[in-house]
């Protein structure tokens, strides 16, 4: 009888002996998802406080030269209008890099604190479930702070809207966390990266020096009217989106490699 077990054998032993097999699996490119394309803000949904969703109010969100911006051109004065650009889908395990800088003037009205105040927030709650006069979302935030020109005042912070986190096996209750970067005090683009393993692990990374991490996040805290989550609901995924606090900024790089593949 013809040994037809031989042949599947065989080719099992000629890809486990040729050694450029594991090599050239690992040096795959990796598939980094440009979430800003550069163009325009087709996969982004905008929510304003105070405004419906989908309402650009000021136009507040736009694209200038390749870049994406958070305006003030068009207020006279800033009134709450807190804003959120969310993408399209929602994430679990990943790796986020967001290249931004700070410009111009604060828009008069603004806090004190929302000088030179930005962020990124991930495992957030989907935009249409967000009410009318939500400033912002259920979420993680990882802060984009600039410095005034004099002191220090860290990027890559922690803040926790409805949300908590552990560090160092503690509950995190308190609303910010300052992280261990420097401080940028003028206008120069800062790299920063986002690695998150779901309701694990969490690392903020500026300028290839990670600044602080966390894990388990989960629901907790001053939640919106009728938030379906309870407290202590892990957060395992959510979307992601970029603020507009009453400071303009840009923001020329935001991608996305998939960890969960």
């Amino acid at each position: 009888m013809k040994p037809i077990h031989l042949i599947p054998l065989c080719m099992v032993l000629l890809i486990s002996c040729n050694p450029n097999a594991k090599k050239q699996k690992a040096d795959a490119p990796e598939q980094w998802i440009q979430l800003f394309n550069g163009n325009d803000l087709d996969d982004w949904t905008i929510k304003m406080n105070k405004h419906p969703l989908n309402e650009n109010f000021n136009n507040t969100f736009q694209v200038k030269d390749g870049l994406m911006v958070t305006s003030y051109d068009e207020y006279d004065q800033f009134d709450a209008e807190y804003g959120h650009i969310f993408y399209k889908t929602p994430f679990s395990h990943y790796k986020l890099r967001v290249e931004y800088r700070i410009v111009d003037e604060q828009v008069p009205g603004g806090q004190e604190w929302a000088f030179k105040n930005s962020g990124v927030m991930f495992h957030a709650q989907a935009p249409e479930e967000m009410l009318v006069d939500q400033a912002f979302p259920v979420s993680i935030e990882a802060q984009f702070l600039g410095g005034s020109g004099e002191g220090e005042r860290t990027t890559g912070n922690l803040c926790t809207p409805g949300t908590h986190v552990v560090m160092d096996g503690e509950l995190v209750t308190q609303h910010c966390t300052r992280s261990t970067s420097k401080t940028f005090h003028g206008e120069e683009w800062v790299h920063f990266e986002l690695v998150v393993y779901g309701d694990s692990i969490i690392h903020h990374i500026v300028e290839g020096d990670t600044v602080i991490s966390y894990s388990k996040p989960q629901i907790g805290g001053d939640l919106p009217e009728g938030f379906p989550l309870t407290e202590g609901t892990p957060l395992t995924s959510g979307y992601i989106a970029l603020q507009a606090e009453s400071h303009p900024y840009e923001f020329r790089k935001v991608e996305l490699l998939d960890l969960s593949k």
